[in-house]
């Protein structure tokens, strides 16, 4: 104790010492906390070595011992140091708070601007050098590095434009420059990329600047997605587009709003293409639903009867047979076996909007769809609700073929539809012959079952009302 009294300024270092251990030992959650704590062991700091006789603002006057003011220097050295980081730490807060992660870049930059400001301080008031040709000397070499740093310059300075217009952020979804990925990272030269092969892509600042960039994260809840479809240009277009928008409705995971739409986007000498397209809420489903959208137009263009094949054309009287190779519950039957029921099957046409299936219709017979979108909804007990919608392909009335139980689901034609009526007595003998083919109907019923119950157990995503006054409340 009597060394602290005899020397003051010691107490200046022991804040300085309890500082750093705060700061990288403490066990402070929020940010705002550890630096308020710092601010105030600054104040401390400027209080102890002002008292004590020494000012930032002019050399120590302690001549008669030379080791106190070499240590008093020191400290007014110190003071504009520590002042710089208090002040970037306070920056950067600031900057986290307005702009979020983004300003991290912006943030350093600041801080080195603070930094060589303090030092130049440092070096005017407490060393008395001449600051003028020091600054006049370090403009010369700075020219020279610029000269000689002007690539990585350009990539400093192009991620400061970016931070501060923003058009992506971390964790955005973004293409740049033809390079796509999940944006990981924004930093003094470049933006690093997490692309969907699970590499990293690393593209320099001053290239994303100058690039088209397409950020595939907003807005937030309408991400557009689309397929496109090479079919014989002879085969007239309004087939086509027809049946394009039957995989449209077909699929329950695009928005009504904005609409989907197919569109004819060029015809060549021997393939006109096509591209459907439509949006959905969630852009990590994109690849699913494009999967769901190819298959789709695959099972809707051959029940319109159309091949991607140059010859174009799949003959009409095969299509009931060409059924029954699709449906997986009679793959483990013989060609002869599916040629009997396909024999035996009828033909049933609806319009849209007619009831193929009602709730707890027990029907004599199992349906095959052959063309159209049929919707498939349950009931929660206030309203029906959507569990899914089936397209050429898919079958109905498996609860009646395994035990004459009776439908669990409403079916209804969403589309057009030609529905292929097999009576469930063949059905039967078709499942005392071959085990597979129960088992295949065991196993469709299982998975519809869980779809009903998570159809039933989702909950309608509110929605948030916004006006004047909301937006008066995200004003900062």
């Amino acid at each position: 104790m009597p060394f602290f009294l005899a020397y003051p300024l010691s107490w200046s270092a022991l804040v300085l010492v309890i500082d750093a251990l705060l700061w990288h030992l403490a066990p402070f959650k929020h940010r705002g906390t550890r630096i308020g704590v710092r601010l105030v062991l600054f104040l401390l700091f400027s209080a102890i070595i002002i008292n004590a006789g020494v000012s930032p603002l002019q050399p120590p006057l302690f001549g008669e011992d030379r080791v106190v003011q070499l240590g008093a220097t020191a400290l007014g050295i110190i003071w504009w140091l520590y002042a710089a980081r208090v002040l970037t730490e306070v920056i950067g807060l600031a900057l986290m708070r307005r702009v979020g992660h983004s300003g991290r870049l912006l943030q350093d930059v600041i801080g080195a601007l603070v930094f060589l400001v303090a030092i130049v301080a440092a070096a005017g008031y407490l060393l008395e050098l001449p600051v003028k040709g020091l600054l006049a000397t370090s403009g010369v070499v700075a020219i020279v590095v610029g000269l000689a740093l002007q690539s990585t310059l350009s990539d400093v300075f192009s991620g400061i434009v970016l931070n501060t217009t923003k058009p992506y952020q971390v964790d955005d979804w973004i293409v740049i420059d033809g390079v796509e990925g999940r944006v990981l990272d924004i930093d003094w030269r470049a933006t690093h990329l997490l692309t969907s092969a699970g590499s990293t892509a690393v593209v320099p600042n001053s290239v994303a600047a100058k690039a088209k960039i397409v950020n595939l994260s907003r807005p937030s809840n309408v991400h557009g997605v689309s397929i496109s479809i090479q079919v014989p240009n002879h085969i007239r277009p309004q087939r086509v587009l027809d049946a394009l928008d039957r995989t449209l409705q077909g699929s329950s995971s695009l928005l009504l709003d904005p609409a989907p739409k197919a569109v004819l986007k060029d015809a060549g000498e021997t393939l006109s293409e096509y591209v459907a397209s439509g949006f959905i809420t969630e852009l990590g489903k994109k690849s699913e639903v494009r999967n769901q959208m190819f298959d789709l137009a695959h099972r809707h263009l051959e029940a319109a009867g159309i091949s991607r094949q140059l010859d174009g054309v799949i003959e009409p009287a095969s299509r009931a047979r060409g059924l029954l190779d699709e449906v997986k519950i009679f793959r483990s039957l013989s060609e002869a076996e599916r040629d009997q029921i396909a024999q035996a099957m009828v033909a049933q046409q609806y319009a849209a909007g007619q009831t193929v299936l009602a709730l707890n219709e027990i029907p004599d017979y199992l349906m095959l769809i052959g063309t159209g979108v049929v919707s498939a909804r349950v009931d929660n007990g206030s309203a029906p609700i959507e569990a899914g919608r089936m397209g050429p392909g898919e079958v109905m009335g498996e609860q009646s073929v395994l035990a004459d139980t009776p439908s669990q689901a409403t079916f209804t034609t969403l589309t057009s539809c030609v529905i292929y009526r097999i009576d469930k007595a063949l059905v039967r003998y078709c499942m005392q012959q071959r085990n597979e083919v129960g088992q295949a109907l065991n196993k469709l019923q299982a998975v519809r079952q869980h779809s009903s119950r998570l159809a039933l157990l989702a909950k309608p995503v509110p929605i948030r009302k916004t006006g004047f006054l909301s937006w008066l409340h995200k004003r900062p």
